[in-house]
Order: structure tokens, then C-alpha cells, then sequence
């Protein structure tokens, strides 16, 4: 069990079992997470990270150490694909300390880490890695549903469960649907519920967080599954997911969202890019992770290395993000 920040995260779980215990009829489950004094947020995010530290896994910690003592981080952002090659198979796995307790030890990330499943973790047991009990392994480990909102004032990030959304999923007997089939309901539900969370809120700025790329020039290129039901509104400003092993910033040809691919955390995909109809601002075909830096006027947000080189950098304004 981390030991370092073992107050706020027993906070937090327990504001989650309040949360949790709500009626079924309520919206998504929210988890209250306080910026800074001043008002600022630091977040670190990373994903398609847990492969036992091979792959450059244990360089990417190190550097998200590094770099989240600087910036002094509240918590970390898991874009899924947590566990290779197939998730957990219980909450005593030894694959889960193996990938996870074991490889991010500095201080700096003894902090929440906030998840989405990817589809290699519903390859193996999903509901292992939402159980409370994971928190007995490693109090850092905080997903309290398959999609819940992380509230913190100056931002609002909503975590979605994208993987039912991709259809060639649903016939592959690998994936363990328990808690989502039917599949056209669960989404329904979903969306409508996301909806609802997206216009409700006053946050200053609203990022959607999903494991699927909807807009990506890397391996595996737009999901049009994604475009067509999932696609942010409501003034939403980012989008930032994994899947594709890469960092990238692109631009919507529509409108002012960002669409920020942070899957870098262990095996990279050199070479492999697809086309897409939005602006390409950054792609980095290697290992890393993404930094964001937020109060309610501006976001500084930052890629970085295995080596922990900032290889882009690029600023936002509330006015700007807008399009106001």
C-alpha cells in the first residue's frame, strides 16, 4: 500500500462510497478532488502503461516522478489499458503490484490515480479493477465506476467507458461484459448520462477522458464509432484517451476542442500513422507522458519523454479554448 498521501485518498475513497451508495437513478458518480489553495491544478496523465516495467515502463515512472515533484501533481490521469495483456484476474493478482505498486514508487505519484479501462483490461476481469478492495493493495488505485466525473472545481474530467462503444469488441468471447450487456442500453444510458453531467456543469473547463481516440494520426486512426456517438459537446475543451502508443495534439476542424493522445507509457508503436481530417499540431511516434496545468483562466499542458525532454509545449486561455 502507498503510504504517502494515504489521507486524501482516504478521503476520497470515502466520498466515493457515499457517492456509490446514491440512488440508481442518479448520474455519474463524482469524486470531489480540491485544487490547490491557490486555486491551480497539476495532473499528469498516462496510458497503455502495465507491462511489469518492460518496455521503458520503469524509465516513463521515473520521469513522471521527476516532473510531478516539479510541478507538484494533485493526481494522475490513467487513459486505460492498464494491466497487459489481460487485466487482472482478481484484486490479489501479483500482476497488479508487478505493474503498478512496484514501477510508480517516487513520492510525487503517491497521489489518486484516476482510471478508464482500456480493452486489454476488459480482456481479462474489468470489475477486479473497479473493486474497493484493490484500494487494500494500493490506496492510490481509485476507479470507482466504469465512468465517473472527477471533480475539482476548476475542472470537471469525465471518464468514460469507450470500450463497449467499438463493435468488433462485442462478439470476442476474450471480453467479460458483466455490467454493460445489453450493449445498446448500457450505451444509451451512458451517453445520456454524460450528457446530462457535461451541461450541469460550471466547471471552468470540462475534459472528457476516454481510452479510444476519436481523432488520431497514430496506428490506429479515427473511430468513427466514436465520432458519431460520443463526439464532446457542451463546451468541452479536451479529449484525451490512449490506445494509440503515442503523444499527440490535434486540433478539430470543427470546433475549438483538442483531441490529446497520451498512450505512451510502455510499448511504443514507431512508424505507424493514419490519416486524419483535423490538425495535426504534435505527434511523437514514442514513449511518454502528458503534464496539464490548469486555473480557471489558463491551461499549460506538455509532452514529455522517456528521457524526460519537453518535446511540446502549448498554452491555452478560457477566452481562446472557448472560441468566445
Amino acid at each position: 500500500m502507498a503510504p504517502a498521501g494515504l489521507l486524501l485518498v482516504v478521503v476520497v475513497t470515502a466520498a466515493a462510497a457515499l457517492l456509490l451508495a446514491a440512488p440508481a437513478s442518479a448520474a455519474l458518480p463524482r469524486v470531489e478532488h480540491a485544487p490547490k489553495a491557490d486555486g491551480t491544478l497539476a495532473v499528469l496523465a498516462v496510458g497503455d502503461w502495465g507491462r511489469r516495467g518492460q518496455f521503458n515502463q520503469t524509465l516513463v515512472a521515473q520521469q513522471m516522478g521527476e516532473v510531478g515533484q516539479k510541478m507538484d501533481i494533485d493526481f494522475v490521469i490513467s487513459t486505460g489499458d492498464n494491466i497487459y495483456d489481460d487485466g487482472i484476474a482478481n484484486t490479489t493478482d501479483p500482476l497488479f503490484e508487478e505493474s503498478f505498486s512496484n514501477i510508480y514508487t517516487a513520492k510525487s505519484l503517491q497521489k489518486p490515480w484516476y482510471l478508464v479501462l482500456g480493452n486489454h483490461d476488459y480482456t481479462g476481469n474489468p470489475l477486479a479493477q473497479l473493486d474497493p478492495a484493490i484500494r487494500n493493495v494500493d490506496s492510490r488505485y481509485t476507479a470507482i465506476a466504469k465512468s465517473f466525473i472527477v471533480n475539482s472545481g476548476i475542472a470537471d474530467f469525465f471518464l468514460v467507458d469507450t470500450t463497449p462503444f467499438i463493435l468488433h469488441y462485442w462478439n470476442n468471447t476474450k471480453f467479460d461484459w458483466r455490467g454493460v450487456a445489453p450493449r445498446d442500453t448500457y450505451i444509451t444510458n451512458l451517453l445520456k448520462d454524460l450528457e446530462y453531467a457535461l451541461t450541469e456543469s460550471k466547471a471552468a473547463w470540462k475534459i472528457v477522458v476516454g481510452h479510444h481516440p476519436i481523432s488520431s494520426g497514430c496506428g490506429h486512426g479515427n473511430n468513427t464509432e466514436l465520432e458519431e456517438l460520443l463526439l464532446p459537446a457542451h463546451g468541452v475543451d479536451m479529449y484525451v484517451n490512449g490506445h494509440d502508443h503515442c503523444l499527440q495534439r490535434i486540433s478539430s476542424r470543427d470546433s475549438h476542442l483538442q483531441f490529446l493522445t497520451s498512450g505512451g507509457g510502455s510499448k511504443a508503436w514507431a512508424g505507424k500513422f493514419k490519416a486524419t481530417p483535423d490538425k495535426v499540431e504534435f505527434l511523437y511516434d514514442g514513449q511518454g507522458f502528458m503534464s496539464m496545468r490548469l486555473s480557471k483562466a489558463e491551461a499549460h499542458l506538455a509532452f514529455f519523454d522517456v528521457a524526460g525532454n519537453a518535446l511540446h509545449c502549448w498554452g491555452l486561455t478560457k477566452t481562446a479554448a472557448a472560441g468566445r
